[in-house]
Order: structure tokens, then sequence, then C-alpha cells
């Protein structure tokens, strides 16, 4: 029986892994394509199905008659990483202090002001589109990069609160308490003693606002013109009245290669097993 259950165990592993890794297998394959070999059929096997072409790969950068995406990608890595950094910061201490103290205004508590922040996630992005374009110009930033990081640091700092709120709710408050006894004030308590004990909040966190800045459409493209653009625009340039799928498949493994990598980077991170043994 127990052989039985392991052998459907892993079966149903494999299939699953091949179901993820699937996509990926085309877009590799695709992306040493050239258009013959696109609509000649479905091949896997460079060298033996089809001779592969690094047309789809160079064209990212300004050869073939391809677009230069560099400048793109670059600004991509700025907007997110500058927007994530500054949402992760200010979104966790607003957290803690939704966490750890009480806040009153009438009717409204900590539950009511941290549901406030996530709702601003709920609205479709349409409703925020025309405020947001308005704004950045009468402050003149409209197609820039510091008007892009502000946006997206209201669109993240929602998300780094929602977040950290739950993972500061399941430190043990006694931290709080026996640092008090220390003579640590709420602040130094913050820094020295839940900050450090909360690195899986801050990872999982940052990978949350990270993911949602890096894959941002809409607003890369209502709110920028020619002076500055964010990959996902620059790959959507790409396409033309003859579909592209080398260059495409190429700006697709590009563009998700970033966050394939941090995800291993700070997979080991992920653990709560930081709080074992922090209370006495």
């Amino acid at each position: 029986m127990k052989t039985l259950y392991l052998a459907i165990k892993y079966l149903a592993i494999l299939l699953w892994s091949c179901f993820v890794l699937f996509p990926f297998l085309w877009a590799v394959t695709t992306s040493f394509k050239t258009a013959n070999g696109v609509t000649g059929g479905a091949t896997w096997i460079p060298w033996l199905q089809y001779k592969p072409s690094l047309q789809g790969w160079q064209s990212l950068f300004g050869g073939s008659g391809g677009t230069d995406i560099s400048g793109p990608y670059l600004n991509s890595i700025i907007v997110t990483g500058s927007a994530s950094l500054i949402s992760i910061v200010m979104g966790t201490l607003a957290a803690y202090g939704l966490s750890r103290f009480t806040f009153r205004a009438g009717f409204i508590r900590n539950a009511d002001i941290t549901f406030f922040f996530i709702s601003q996630r709920i609205m479709p992005p349409i409703v925020l589109a025309i405020p947001f374009f308005l704004l950045l110009d009468q402050l003149g930033l409209l197609d820039t990069l510091a008007g892009l990081i502000l946006v997206y640091i209201a669109l993240l700092l929602p998300i780094a609160v929602w977040v950290m709120v739950d993972f500061f709710n399941n430190v043990p408050r006694q931290l709080d308490e026996m640092a008090w006894l220390d003579g640590c004030t709420p602040l130094t308590t913050f820094y020295r003693v839940i900050l450090p004990n909360s690195v899986p909040g801050l990872i999982v966190a940052g990978m949350f606002c990270l993911i949602f800045g890096w894959n941002d459409f809409f607003f890369a493209f209502t709110l920028t013109f020619t002076d500055t653009q964010l990959l996902p625009v620059a790959i959507v340039a790409l396409n033309s009245s003859v579909t592209p799928w080398w260059s495409l498949s190429a700006s697709a493994l590009i563009s998700v290669a970033p966050l394939i990598l941090l995800a291993f980077v700070v997979e080991r991170f992920l653990s709560r097993g930081g709080l074992a043994g922090a209370v006495r």
C-alpha cells in the first residue's frame, strides 16, 4: 500500500512538473528558431529537428532590425527595485504600528485601517489611471522614472502592509515585553528585536512587491510615452503585422529570469523557523 501511495505521489509530481515546465521548454526552443522553424511545426531538438538561430536574441539588442530592450530592462529594474524597497520600509513601519498599538477614530479601528490599505488593490486599475495621469502631469513627472516610482509605491505599499501585519501578529508579544523590561523603547524594540526575527515576512512581502511591480503593464503603458519605457511595454512593442514568436519567446525568458533567480536565492529564508526559541 505504501509503495502504491509513493508511486501515485511521484507520478502526480512528475505530471505537474511537466505541466509547469512545458511553457518554458516551448519558449526556449522557439527563441532559437527562425520564421520557417516556427511555422514548420512543433520541433524540440536543435540540430536534429531544426537548425538553431540567434536571430530572436539578437533582435532584442538592436540586431537584425530589432529593438534594443536594454534601456527598458534597466528602467524596470530601477523602478521596481526602488518602489519595492521604499514600500517595504514604509509598509513594515505601518504594519508594526497596526499590529502592536491600538488606533481609534470614531468607529474606525486597526482592522478597518488594515482593510483600507488592501482595498486599494481591489479597485480596477482603470479607476486610478486618470487621477494618476493628472497628478503626475501637474507635478511635471509624467513619462519619468520618478513619476512611475511614486505610482508603484502607491500600488505596492498596501501589499507590504497586508503581509507584514499578518506576520507581526504571529510574532510573540513576549519579545516586546522582554525588550521593554531591558529598557528598550518601542522603536528600539522594533529595530533590534522584532525586525531581525521578521526576515521571512520581509522576504515574502518583498517577493510580492517585486512580482507585482515587475509584471505591471497597465500603468507603465498609460503613464509613459517615449522618454521612459519599461520592459513589459517594450516586449509588446516587439509585435508587428507578423508576430515574431522567436523574439517574443526570447524576451519572455529574459523578463522572467530575474524573478526565478531571486526566488532561488531567497527560498532558504522563507522558513518561519527563525522564531524558534526566541521566547524564553
